[in-house]
């Protein structure tokens, strides 16, 4: 006798889930960036707002191998990524791809939405013909870097820091990952 399985999945996202992504999101910022970010940039982000964002993008992509990657449980969104040809000045845009964004809902961690994800960041951007893959991380997300280094991420080197207001007040330190697809 065989043992029920998990309605489980990972697809590329259609712009009615604009909603979904956008709770993904606020819930997963507001957890991956306290005590990060100061708490009223973290409440700013509103999941209407962010939801109109996304309705925009899903709906125009700049690029057809931009793609939003999105893990389901049934028909619920429990994470997405971002996938597109690495934007960074010292990445070849032919040869390396990026996982832009990547977030699973923090009440849905340790589930393996995050390992059907990562997995399918690597199918697509494998299948857009890209030799390797880049992510940042935030230098002080050890759960985050290690699931990716779990996954055969490695740190490259590279590292930056986001100035969020231009003027200093509020900055973010990144790590580079990569791995090769």
């Amino acid at each position: 006798m065989s043992s029920p399985t998990a309605d489980v999945s990972v697809r590329v996202a259609w712009a009615d889930d604009a909603p979904g992504i956008a709770g993904v999101q606020v819930r997963g910022w507001r957890t991956a960036y306290d005590g990060v970010l100061p708490t009223d940039v973290l409440d700013a982000f509103t999941p209407d707002e962010v939801a109109a964002a996304w309705r925009e993008s899903l709906g125009r992509p700049k690029d057809a191998r931009n793609r939003v990657l999105v893990a389901l449980e049934r028909n619920r969104i429990t994470g997405f990524a971002v996938v597109s040809p690495a934007g960074d000045p010292d990445c070849d845009p032919i040869a390396d791809g990026e996982v832009a964004e990547f977030v699973v809902d923090p009440d849905e961690l340790g589930k393996g939405h995050g390992s059907r994800l990562i997995q399918a960041c690597a199918d697509t951007l494998r299948a857009d013909r890209f030799q390797r893959a880049v992510s940042w991380v935030n230098a002080t997300d050890d759960a985050h870097r290690a699931f990716f280094e779990s996954a055969g991420w490695a740190p490259d080197t590279a590292h930056r820091e986001l100035d969020l207001h231009g003027d200093g007040s509020v900055t973010v330190k990144q790590v580079r990952l990569h791995t090769a697809l």
